[in-house]
């Protein structure tokens, strides 16, 4: 008799039952998941004060919702899978508000998509949700943003939505387009506020990180009260990095731990790929921010990124967003409206947060991710807890636990 605890027994009667119905496993925030260590647990340390949750849900009003689709094994066959993808969706203000966010984004590298910031840079507005897919799900989730928008305002008469992108064509069936607009609907639905799950969930869930397994990862950083007390969170869904680039918590673990690449069919054949990918990163805060400076610090987020050890590639798309849920008001008047602003002089403890949180995000997103086996039985490996600790105690930069 298998003995299992019963959140993955429940998991695994509901795929069970969503296989067997010919519907593409789904498994959500509202699916009961197991907690997973994050990259304190293990004792790496960081720099900076998080929020209680450490998420891009301490900014208050922030909801973050995931539909993970994994079906089949086996030979790859287009439309029928091995499916390993999803979809996350971010809500600025939660479900219970449409009214628009101050933002700004920058891309660092642009071999990637995220609709919609042509309408934020000229506007400096984000209006609506922030959903993330893979590459050749763009198309349907967009659709799927502006027909969910509708049903709750039929007024609406356009839109314009956020949907931004990685590869997963490693792992998953990716020209199979088995992203359809109910999976968005459902991250749509299920985003709440609390801990977020992370790792290989959402759009995450096909992902890889300097070779190992990535996805969806998040973190927060609260400033000190005479900063303002501020609350920053960054949400990534992390795709992207070569190996021996991997630092953490400036330790060169890429060279340290050279082994458990990524294998390429049954035959597990180390590949010889470069890594090249891509990552978005979403950024929050609470702080009274006008467009420019949300971009100043979208900006930041790049050496978090930098920190771990993305460069950037060539074939790389690295995108960034930031808003703030402050100014409420600010686009709904019909006359002229005050807003708040922090001064500039006071915006660089911001930055140190962005870098901060992003930096933690996407090691969380390493330290959650699970073994994953796609199409043509290519396997990507996570990254070993034990000997991740055993190299940051090589380097004495492990905080015992």
């Amino acid at each position: 008799m298998i003995n299992l605890p019963l959140p993955r027994i429940v998991t695994l009667l509901l795929t069970v039952f969503l296989s067997c119905a010919g519907i593409s496993a789904m498994t959500a925030s509202t699916i009961a998941a197991e907690p997973k260590p994050r990259a304190r647990d293990l004792g790496i340390p960081f720099d900076g004060t998080p929020g209680p949750l450490n998420a891009i849900t301490d900014v208050k009003g922030v909801e973050v919702g995931h539909t993970t689709l994994i079906q089949g094994e086996g030979k790859l066959v287009v439309g029928k899978g091995p499916v390993r993808t999803g979809v996350t969706a971010i809500l600025p203000r939660g479900k219970g508000s449409l009214a628009p966010v101050f933002a700004g984004w920058f891309s660092l590298n642009g071999n990637g998509e995220m609709t919609g910031t042509t309408w934020i840079e000229e506007s400096g507005m984000l209006e609506g949700p922030v959903m993330i897919t893979n590459t050749h799900s763009v198309g349907v989730v967009r659709d799927a943003v502006v027909e969910w928008l509708v049903k709750r305002d039929s007024t609406i008469s356009w839109s314009l939505p956020v949907v931004a992108e990685t590869w997963d064509g490693y792992l998953n069936d990716l020209n199979g387009f088995h992203v359809r607009k109910e999976h968005a609907f459902a991250a749509l639905q299920n985003a709440k506020d609390g801990a977020v799950p992370e790792g290989n969930v959402g759009g995450g869930t096909g992902m890889r990180v300097h070779r190992f397994k990535g996805g969806i990862g998040t973190s927060s950083r609260r400033l000190a009260k005479d900063d303002g007390g501020y609350v920053v969170g960054v949400l990534v869904q992390a795709n992207y990095g070569t190996r021996e680039q991997l630092r953490i918590a400036g330790v060169p673990v890429g060279k340290e731990i050279t082994d458990l690449m990524p294998t390429r069919g049954a035959a597990h054949k180390t590949d010889a790929d470069g890594g090249d990918g891509s990552i978005i990163i979403v950024v929050a805060t609470d702080a009274p921010l006008l467009p420019f400076q949300l971009k100043r610090v979208a900006k930041r987020a790049a050496m978090g990124l930098a920190r771990n050890g993305g460069v950037a590639e060539n074939t790389s798309g690295d995108i960034f967003l930031a808003f703030s849920t402050a100014n409420l008001l600010a686009a709904k008047s019909k006359t002229a409206v005050n807003v708040k602003m922090l001064p500039n002089d006071r915006i660089t403890p911001l930055f140190s947060a962005t870098v901060q949180a992003t930096e933690e995000a996407i090691i969380n997103a390493m330290v959650a991710a699970e073994d994953m086996t796609g199409i043509n039985g290519n396997k990507v490996y996570a990254i070993p807890h034990d000997r991740l600790r055993q190299v940051l105690k090589k380097y004495n930069r492990l905080i015992d636990k």
